[in-house]
Formats: structure tokens, C-alpha cells, sequence
């Protein structure tokens, strides 16, 4: 760094004209304006030795550094600018400081990972690739000077960076167990930045070779770099491997300012946009996103922080410009200024949202997850652990889950004893983890907690009165769990706890039913109490339903007949009599409506499709809406299906002519892979969620009882004036067939 800084750095493009070096262009703007620098000064001297005598100067147009100018200006004067170290603010930044603080830390890290992490060769090659690229980009300033050593060390670790690199994915694609898509004998890369060491050392020697060197170096440069992306390209369309995904982000985003700002315009105009140290600030983010990706065994797990850092960028990148674009108009700062505003702002910004992300996660545990299963993989697991009926095949499965779901191996369960303050494990090869753990740390472990120890993840599952259930997640000091996974933990341990509970009930249901067995009797007291006031009360209804209906019609033909019989008139006779005669007929179509509804028919004899086509048709004729309707044939191998579906379709329809005052209603049966879906939808006066919750008018508790009596999916969705639309859907694989009703004998049996 002494070297890099030793002489200033000044980068003043030069042109012959009539055999005189003349100035065209400054970089330093600022710097130049204040010594009166300006195009068309003529440079007569650079440190004392006549500018014609400078080798490099004829080949490149530019002088690079220099501690003193003799500059002869248009009108003949003179004068001798001397200059100072600290005369170039943005030179002693990018030059020194920058690059010191970046090496240093890269080497602090490098030293992190090889005391702490397994001796790999993903991670040596790791460690290379970090040091490496610190020492090409802490070789700029003295590559920019023209040090010998400077320049040497910077054209020779550019060209290992991606050799490095290369060596790297070659590796990685192994641990992958994808092919390899490049030569096989990686070591042959190796030549290059080889060469380019003698090359170096002979472009020195003669300066004629030292410009056509640099565009050689830059071309092989941007050649490796095309492998590079090439084969991940490649690769990932070829295998869908979501890591090269992500790997070629953090790769292509960092090297698009150097490759198109500064190789290719050098390269091809010979003339920058941006110069190296500049472009270089956006390469020092590639070695730390391999870090960030290689802390932990499952390389590449850090794709959260990958793409929240992309939505970081998106928006502190739009605000930034905006800001940019608003100083440029209202102030008169130079070019130079207003890049150190840009990075200063952006990288402030980033990090302003990353602090309040995790504010919000340590304190409301909003979490913004950017995986698109996270929910799905909580709700698979919930599901998948709850369809167990044992405390100890759900902890099993737990288990299983965990272990799937965070790709860890060791997982298991401790139960550790109120009592006897013993520990014991489901797996019997823990017994390192049962002296590990402090008994201590057991005791107060709470619902909810997750702690990390020297060797485990630990979090509290269940407690009674007796035991104490405990989650083990071994992570060997090179697993380190995501805020996400952690959140998708905690959740998990909730429900579970829930399970358990509610396992220990079903337990004790299936003890009771097991003594009922062994003590002969056909059913338990409760059971039989619960039957008899469902009886009852289905019984009350029908009654109140018959008694308002079927016998005030009744009543009402009585007290016609009691008129009729004591009139003493014996005109229009006949027209009385045909009156209650239709009267009569009323009363029997709604005690045949009744018996139907109690007992389908056709059901049995001609099947579901023609039941169902005899009650759309009762509906069309009390209708005054349209009734689109599709009905397909089933084939069910559950009888009980039918029935339900029948009773469904009943309700709905009778919902729709009582509640609805629609002008068009559809219901749809429709078949499905493993069972059948009905769905309903009118555009009638709908009503309010809250008012279905608490009323059973409209019969939806009834609907969602025999729904869920086969483990089917029942969900509503209405509103004030906006209609109401029903799905239901059944599959006949997810409900039990472990007992069926005798209907003559009055008592379950096994089916």
C-alpha cells in the first residue's frame, strides 16, 4: 500500500502534435482546474526528465504519476506544479484507503473460515479465491503508477481470479453430482496467469509490447469470464439446479460495471468510462457473497439473503438515481462528487432496509420470506404430522419432518424425567447428546424457545406432569439456522404441542373403547347419550317442521269440511268440494316432499344422476331464478357418498329458493381424480360471514358437518349484495372406513 501511494497518481491524457505533448483531458477535473491545468498545456518535463525521454508516454498517451510537471502554457509562460500527496482527496480514497480496508478484512475472513470450518477443498479454494482477489484489486494503485512489482502482481491475480474460479464450480458441479460441462484437467488453466508473470516481465523491459500485453490480459480476462458464465448457463438449463441460479446472479451483477465500463471500451475504443479502481468497488462483492454462502456445510442455503438483497438494490438503486438526478439540477457538483454521493447513499440505503428487516423480525417476527414454499412446507408438515394417532409415531414423524425439511441429519427427541431428572433419547445411539445438554437449561426451556448450545439446537416440544419432551437438532458447529427456519420451527412446535394434547385425548378415547370391548358391552354411556340427543333433537325438528306446515293444512281442510257439513245452503256444492279437494292435494305433495326428503327416491333404485335430475326438475317448477346446472356420473365405491351428495344438493337448492332472491344460481357436481367436487354460486342478496357463524338458518353447520364427517373441504365466500359461492370437495381415499351401522341390529360394526 506504501507503494500503491508513494507517488500521486494522476492519469493525464496526452497527444503529439508538431512534436510537443499536448493535454486533452485531466482526470482529475478538480485537481486540475486548481493548479490551471487545461487542454492544450504542453508538458515539458515530468519529474524532472524530458517527457520525450519517457518510454511509456509514446505508447500509451497518458501520464500516470508524477511528483512534479514542468507545463509550458499557450502564451509561452513556464511553470512548475509540484504535487503533494494529499493534494487528491478521491486518490487517497480509492487507492489507499479502500483497498487497505478491503484486504484486511478478506484476510480476517480468510482466517476465519480455515480455523473454524472443516479443512475442504471447496473451502481452500474458497480462501484462494478471497485473498486473491484482494490482491488484485490492492494492486491497482501500483499497477496505475507503473510499479514493477505492482504491475506483475495485478495482470497475474486477475487472471488467476477466474482460473480460480473455474477450479472452483469444477468442484462444485461434483458436490452437485451434476457432469462437469468444461475440459477435465483444470490445472492447465494454471499456464495462464503463469505466463503472464514473464510476460509482465518482459513488457517491462520493452514498453513498445506493455499496451498490446494489457489488451492480451484483459482479452483472456473477458474470454474466461465468458467460460465462466457459459457453464453456468449451461448447466442450469441443462439440470434446473436452483444454487447455479443463484451463484450466476451473484457472479454476472457484480463484473457488468467492470466488464462494460471499463474492459470493453479499454479494449475496444481505448478509452474508459469508468476507471478501474472504480469499477473495481462492485468485484470486492463477489468474494464476500461466496463467504455469506460457504458458512455453513449446505453450500449455497443463503438464498434468502441473495434475493432480499436484490430487492434492496432494486429500490436504493431507483432512489438514489432520483437523488442524484435532483442535486445535479439544483447544485453544481462535479462528476467525481456526485459518484462518491451515489455510493454513499445506495450502500446507506441497503443498509437502512436490511436493519429495519430485522428489526421487524426481532420484534413483530415479521419475516419477508422470498421462498415460495415456506408457507406450503409449514402446511404439508402440519398436515403430514397430524394424520397420526400415537404420541409416539407423531414424535417419529416429527422428526422425520425436521430432518427432511432443514436437510440435517441428527434430529432427535429427549424426555427428560420431572422426577428423576434422568434424560432419555428415542435413538439409542445419543447418548453423547444426553451429557451435553445442561439439565438445568432442560428445566427452564418454555413453549416457544429455541437455544442455540456449543453442539445443538434445542427447543421445547410438550411437558406433563411427569416428562419433558425436547427437540435435539445436532449442528456440529457448522449449521447454522435461518431466520426463516427458526420462525418455521417455532410455528411447527406450536401445532405440535396442540397434537399431543390432543393425541393423549384420542389415546384415552382408545383405551375406553378397548375396555368397552373386553368388557362386552355394545357401547360406552356417553356414547349412547350422545347418540340419543342427536335422535331427539333431529326428531324435534321434524316434528316442529310437520306441525307447521302438514297440520295447520290439516286443520285448515277440517274446519272447511265443518263449515260445509253444517251449511244450510246446498248451492255450489260442487265448487266447495273441488276447493278442499285441492287443498287435500297440497297437503299430500307436502307430506310426499317431506317423506322424499327423508327418504330419497330413486337414490337406491335408479342411482344418484336420477335423483338429482328429479329434484332439479321439483326445483325448476318453484323457481323464479335460472338454474344452470351439470350433473356428471360418479362412480363412488362408498354408498354413504351418495347419499351425502344428494342431501347437499338438497340444502343448496332449498337455501337458494328460501335466502337467495337470485335471478340465476349454478351448481355444478364434477369428478375428480380421487372423489367429486360440487361447486354452488348465485348472484342473489348474499349476507354477512359473521351472521353465517352465528345462525344455522340457512343450514350451513349441517352442510359443513357432512363434509368434514368424510374429511372433506368445505369453504364459503359471500358478502352484502355481492351473491354467495360454495366449494366442496371430497376425496373418497381420505376418509375411514373403519366402521359402518348396522341398521338392524342398531350397532356399529368393523367394515
Amino acid at each position: 500500500m506504501f507503494t500503491s501511494y508513494s507517488k500521486p497518481f494522476l492519469n493525464i491524457e496526452i497527444e503529439e502534435k508538431g512534436g510537443n505533448w499536448i493535454v486533452t483531458n485531466p482526470y482529475y477535473k478538480d485537481w486540475a482546474n486548481k493548479h490551471q491545468i487545461v487542454p492544450g498545456d504542453i508538458i515539458l518535463k515530468v519529474d524532472g526528465k524530458d517527457i520525450k525521454n519517457i518510454s511509456n508516454v509514446k505508447y500509451e498517451f497518458v501520464i500516470r504519476s508524477a511528483n512534479k510537471l514542468t507545463i509550458e502554457k499557450p502564451n509561452g509562460d513556464v511553470v512548475h506544479v509540484q504535487i503533494k500527496t494529499f493534494d487528491i482527496p478521491q486518490q487517497f480514497y480509492y487507492v489507499f484507503v479502500v483497498p487497505t480496508v478491503y484486504y484486511f478484512l478478506s484476510l480476517l475472513l480468510s482466517i476465519y473460515l480455515y480455523v473454524k470450518q472443516k479443512n475442504t477443498p471447496l473451502l481452500n479454494l474458497l480462501i484462494l479465491f478471497i485473498l486473491t482477489v484482494s490482491l488484485a484489486y490492492v494492486s491497482i494503485g501500483a499497477s496505475g503508477i507503473l510499479n514493477y512489482v505492482g504491475i506483475i502482481v495485478n495482470r497475474s491475480s486477475m487472471l488467476l481470479c477466474p482460473v480460480l474460479l473455474i477450479h472452483f464450480l469444477r468442484l462444485y458441479f461434483d458436490f452437485l453430482n451434476i457432469k462437469w460441462l468444461f475440459i477435465k484437467n483444470i490445472k492447465i488453466l494454471y499456464i495462464l496467469p503463469l505466463s503472464v508473470v514473464f510476460l509482465s516481465i518482459y513488457g517491462i523491459r520493452n514498453s513498445s509490447i506493455h499496451v498490446v500485453l494489457s489488451n492480451i490480459i484483459l482479452g483472456a480476462f473477458f474470454l474466461l469470464l465468458i467460460i465462466i458464465l457459459g457453464i453456468m448457463i449451461s448447466g442450469y438449463f441443462k439440470y434446473k439446479v436452483p444454487q447455479l441460479k443463484l451463484l450466476l446472479s451473484s457472479i454476472i451483477i457484480p463484473f457488468i460495471p467492470f466488464l462494460f465500463l471499463y474492459a470493453l471500451p479499454e479494449m475496444i475504443f481505448h478509452k474508459q468510462l469508468l476507471s478501474a479502481d472504480i469499477c473495481s468497488l462492485f468485484l470486492v462483492i463477489i468474494p464476500f457473497s461466496f463467504i455469506c454462502t460457504q458458512l455453513t456445510e449446505r453450500i449455497f442455503d443463503m438464498e434468502y439473503f441473495i434475493t432480499r438483497l436484490r430487492y434492496y438494490f432494486n429500490f436504493s438503486f431507483a432512489f438514489t438515481i432520483w437523488l442524484l438526478i435532483g442535486l445535479y439540477a439544483i447544485t453544481d457538483l462535479s462528476v467525481s462528487r456526485m459518484a462518491e454521493l451515489f455510493f454513499f447513499a445506495f450502500f446507506s440505503l441497503i443498509a437502512l432496509f436490511y436493519i429495519k428487516e430485522k428489526i421487524d423480525y426481532s420484534k413483530r417476527k415479521i419475516l419477508f420470506s422470498t421462498k415460495g414454499d415456506y408457507i406450503h412446507r409449514l402446511y404439508t408438515t402440519v398436515d403430514s404430522i397430524g394424520r397420526v394417532v400415537k404420541i409416539e409415531d407423531l414424535l417419529e414423524k416429527f422428526v422425520q419432518e425436521i430432518a427432511s425439511h432443514l436437510e440435517i441429519k441428527h434430529v432427535y427427541v429427549l424426555t427428560y424425567d420431572l422426577q428423576t431428572h434422568q434424560v432419555t433419547s428415542t435413538s439409542t445411539s445419543k447418548e453423547y447428546a444426553q451429557n451435553q445438554i445442561n439439565e438445568i437449561l432442560l428445566e427452564y426451556l418454555r413453549l416457544g424457545d429455541i437455544k442455540k448450545t456449543e453442539h445443538f439446537y434445542i427447543a421445547f416440544i410438550h411437558q406433563d406432569i411427569n416428562y419433558k419432551r425436547i427437540l435435539v437438532v445436532d449442528h456440529n458447529k457448522s449449521i447454522y439456522l435461518k431466520d426463516e427456519e427458526l420462525l418455521w420451527l417455532e410455528l411447527l412446535l406450536l401445532y405440535l404441542n396442540n397434537f399431543i394434547e390432543n393425541t393423549k385425548m384420542v389415546e384415552g378415547l382408545l383405551e375406553q373403547l378397548k375396555h368397552m370391548k373386553e368388557a362386552d358391552k355394545s357401547q360406552l354411556p356417553w356414547l349412547n347419550k350422545l347418540l340419543w340427543l342427536r335422535f331427539e333433537q333431529e326428531k324435534y325438528q321434524l316434528a316442529q317442521e310437520l306441525h307447521d306446515t302438514i297440520l295447520q293444512e290439516q286443520l285448515h281442510i277440517a274446519r272447511e269440511m265443518n263449515v260445509f257439513i253444517h251449511a244450510k245452503k246446498t248451492t255450489d256444492i260442487h265448487a266447495n268440494l273441488s276447493k278442499i279437494h285441492d287443498h287435500m292435494i297440497a297437503s299430500l305433495n307436502d307430506l310426499r316432499g317431506y317423506c322424499e326428503n327423508l327418504k330419497p327416491p330413486l337414490l337406491d333404485t335408479l342411482g344418484l344422476n336420477a335423483a338429482l335430475e328429479k329434484l332439479i326438475q321439483k326445483v325448476h317448477k318453484r323457481a323464479d331464478f335460472v338454474l344452470i346446472y351439470t350433473i356428471d356420473r360418479l362412480y363412488l365405491e362408498d354408498e354413504r357418498l351418495n347419499l351425502m351428495i344428494y342431501r347437499l344438493f338438497q340444502e343448496l337448492l332449498n337455501n337458494a329458493l328460501k335466502h337467495s332472491y337470485a335471478n340465476t344460481v349454478e351448481i355444478h357436481l364434477l369428478e375428480t381424480e380421487d372423489g367429486f367436487e360440487i361447486n354452488y354460486s348465485d348472484d342473489g342478496v348474499g349476507c354477512k360471514m359473521d351472521e353465517i357463524i352465528v345462525s344455522d338458518s340457512m343450514g350451513i353447520r349441517g352442510m359443513q358437518e357432512r363434509v368434514l364427517a368424510f374429511n372433506g373441504q368445505f369453504s364459503i365466500n359471500t358478502n352484502v349484495g355481492e351473491g354467495m359461492s360454495i366449494r366442496i370437495k371430497v376425496n373418497e381415499e381420505n376418509h375411514t372406513h373403519l366402521y359402518s351401522f348396522d341398521t338392524y341390529n342398531n350397532r356399529p360394526v368393523h367394515s
